[in-house]
């Protein structure tokens, strides 16, 4: 570790520590806190089975090394006491609105466990992140909590130690490296790497110790080398620095790349510190003089600084004996801030106001927060964190000279979005370096990018497949379903008006009359516009609108005249069943040990072989055969329920509905029947009809010989260009 974070035994080596940078500045605060922290900690224990208190004498030890504000460390000693039933007012009144800002948000984000997996942890993740954009002091004390968490995970059980080194490797790294903080970033990974892939760690660990005088003599020969080749040409650095990289990026580099560790040139990597930026150039001049640059491997993070406010200068070369070697270079504030990013600057310090470059950083971390906040889909909002955390790999500018941030293979479109929405949903294309490029262009380092829009432009869902921030995305998502909802609205509201005109009354009578309360009832929707919108989207089918709006003496009618239909079919069955016990191709459905039964498929959910299905005895008719989850069978006696499987030797097809919306134009209709024939579906019925959005909406009656054939019709849809969605109804 490239900072030695010093041990407190009690609160006076803390309050030296602390003196040493904060000068002038009375620290009875920290003795106040002690005497708190004390009170209430005393008996307790940290999961490792040391006292508490001295994990909280490490967590704010290792803030004061990072030189912040007095709040902060203060707030690294009383981060748990909240928990333990202290008031906040307390809090506030003793220590300041600063102190007990910090701690709260602490202890509001103490049981936020990251789980890519678990859906139901995105609220807890989002309360984390705002609290965070609250105060990012919230951030840094918790970042000082993990890493002294991670140095005793040996502590406890092998499940909770994954559990927990995940979480670090995938949401604490990851914000440590979005503040600049370097070396914690690297010790996050690192130990959770010890944790997560315990074998592989243990064994890169030895092979490393087993090469390491060798390296040391590599890494000494290589920095004399340096200093003679630089002070031939007047440069001369204030120090040359070679160190191993650490465990994790090695071990993805031999993930990612599927080489050997005797492969990997460039486990060390080195640092020339200067005195002056044109001290920086020179001295990668003399680099590739000497030695053959790696091409696409240089960096110029000096005159377009990271968004963490981050500068050096990068490259890689065919260093001394045909070595891969990667060099930094940089002056000795840029190495300040490339190690401690936002404590190097630290905008809360007393009496100071924050830089321009805090500023950025701060706004940066805002932008996150606001832009994750946004993502309403608890799986696109944890795929989002995930993606809104990525080690940035291409760097691109605006025509001004901002820096832009982007995964490889990044488009103009991302780009687009990352400036604002409203220029992502309105770009047609892109000039970059001056020149025209199209949308699926992959942005390179360094490009000066210029976006061209135009206000007839409008996200495709083609783009999703050409962006790669996670911003993007979840904007275009976004638009795609206000777009869609706005088309199932006028789509449902036509439909309701046509359909409801039939019964002498329109959508603002029933309105007016109170009528429509009892048809959203009926069709369990939270409001009139939620009604339309199910409707247009096919969630609601015409026959269940109409039934619903059919009055009860109707409805009974046609329930009689249902049944009847329903006989002719329950006969046609028997026939089947009879056919199958004298040895031929049976029906559907079997039930065990009851022959000769009447069984019909049921017309509200119409299931198909491979759809889990459940009988209900009927009074009189038989058995009729639902989908498990069928609303109308969990509406019936239970009691009534009877256990139905399909039979494994059928052969026999089933109707089944589907709607699919499509791009209306020329060919349309043949291209989808066309479809469905090719997989050996039959159509028994078609219907279609065009939307004001200028769609068609297909309805299709099927014959398919189960779930996974009518699946794979439904896959085949979806995958032709002019479809929109295919599915079953």
């Amino acid at each position: 570790m490239e900072r030695e974070l010093t041990t407190m035994v009690n609160q006076d080596g803390l309050k030296i520590l602390t003196r040493s940078y904060l000068h002038g500045i009375d620290l009875s605060a920290i003795d106040k806190a002690w005497e708190l922290a004390v009170s209430v900690h005393t008996d307790k224990k940290h999961f490792s089975g040391s006292p508490y208190l001295d994990h909280t004498l490490h967590v704010a030890s290792t803030l004061a090394s990072m030189h912040l504000d007095l709040d902060t460390v203060v707030a690294g000693l009383l981060h748990g006491v909240l928990k333990e039933g202290v008031k906040l007012d307390d809090l506030r009144n003793k220590f300041g609105e600063g102190v007990a800002r910090i701690v709260d948000g602490c202890t509001r984000i103490a049981n936020v466990h990251y789980n890519s997996k678990l859906t139901h942890q995105a609220d807890n993740v989002r309360k984390m992140l705002l609290a965070i954009a609250s105060d990012v002091r919230v951030l840094l004390v918790k970042l000082a909590d993990r890493l002294q968490d991670m140095c005793l995970l040996d502590a406890v059980p092998a499940e909770k130690q994954r559990e927990i080194a995940s979480e670090t490797r995938d949401l604490y790294a990851p914000l440590a490296s979005r503040l600049g903080i370097d070396w914690m970033k690297r010790e996050l990974e690192d130990l959770s790497f010890q944790y997560l892939h315990p074998d592989e760690y243990l064994d890169l660990v030895t092979r490393l110790e087993s090469s390491l005088e060798e390296r040391q003599r590599y890494v000494d020969e290589v920095i004399s080398i340096f200093h003679d080749k630089l002070a031939e040409s007047n440069v001369r650095p204030t120090r040359i620095i070679g160190r191993p990289k650490h465990l994790y990026s090695i071990y993805k580099k031999l993930i990612a790349q599927k080489i050997p560790l005797e492969r990997v040139y460039d486990k060390v990597a080195f640092r020339i510190i200067v005195n002056t930026v044109k001290e920086c150039y020179e001295a990668l001049g003399v680099i590739h003089a000497n030695w053959s640059p790696v091409p696409g491997r240089i960096k110029d993070f000096i005159s377009t600084p990271k968004a963490n406010n981050y500068q050096s200068m990068h490259t890689t070369v065919v260093g001394p004996r045909d070595h891969f070697i990667e060099i930094q270079i940089r002056t000795e504030e840029m190495d300040r801030v490339a190690l401690e990013g936002v404590a190097a600057h630290w905008a809360y310090k007393e009496g100071q106001n924050a830089s321009d470059n805090d500023a950025k950083l701060f706004k940066e971390l805002k932008r996150l927060v606001k832009t994750l906040q946004e993502v309403e889909d608890p799986r696109e909002f944890l795929e989002s964190v995930h993606g809104e955390l990525y080690a940035p790999e291409v760097y691109a500018l605006t025509p001004a000279g901002e820096v832009k941030e982007f995964p490889i293979n990044s488009s103009p479109i991302d780009f687009a979005y990352s400036i604002h929405t409203e220029v992502g949903d309105h770009c047609v294309g892109a000039k970059v370096n001056g020149k025209l490029v199209p949308l699926k262009y992959a942005i390179q380092n360094g490009d000066i990018i210029e976006i061209v829009t135009s206000k007839n432009q409008r996200p495709r869902r083609g783009w999703l497949e050409l962006v790669k921030t996670s911003r993007a995305r979840s904007r275009i998502r976004s638009w795609l379903r206000r777009e869609e909802r706005e088309k199932a609205l006028n789509l449902g509201r036509e439909i309701c008006e046509k359909e409801i005109r039939n019964y002498d009354t329109t959508l603002k009578k029933l309105v007016k009359s109170g009528h429509v309360k009892l048809l959203l009832k009926d069709l369990h929707c939270n409001s009139l516009e939620d009604m339309l919108a199910k409707v247009g989207s096919g969630t609601i089918t015409i026959p269940h609108l109409v039934r619903t709006l059919q009055p009860p003496e109707i409805r009974k009618e046609i329930e009689e005249q249902k049944s009847v239909e329903d006989g002719i079919v329950v006969e046609k069955q028997l026939a089947s069943h009879a056919a199958r016990k004298n040895g031929s191709t049976g029906p559907a459905i079997h039930i065990d040990g009851v022959d000769d039964v009447m069984v019909k498929i049921s017309r509200c959910c119409n299931p198909v072989p491979g759809d889990p299905i459940m009988g209900f005895i009927t009074n009189g008719r038989g058995v009729s055969v639902h989908k498990t989850k069928c609303s109308n069978l969990l509406a019936t006696d239970p009691q009534r329920w009877i256990d139905v499987e399909w039979s494994t030797n059928q052969e026999s097809s089933h109707r089944v509905e589907i709607q699919v919306s499509a791009e209306n134009g020329k060919g349309v209709f043949a291209a989808i029947s066309t479809a469905i024939s090719s997989d050996d579906a039959d159509i028994v019925e078609i219907s279609a009809r065009t939307t004001p959005a200028d769609t068609a909406d297909f309805y299709i009656v099927v014959e398919v010989g189960g779930l996974e054939h009518l699946q794979r019709v439904l896959q085949h849809l979806r995958q032709m260009e002019q479809v929109i969605t295919a599915r079953r109804i």
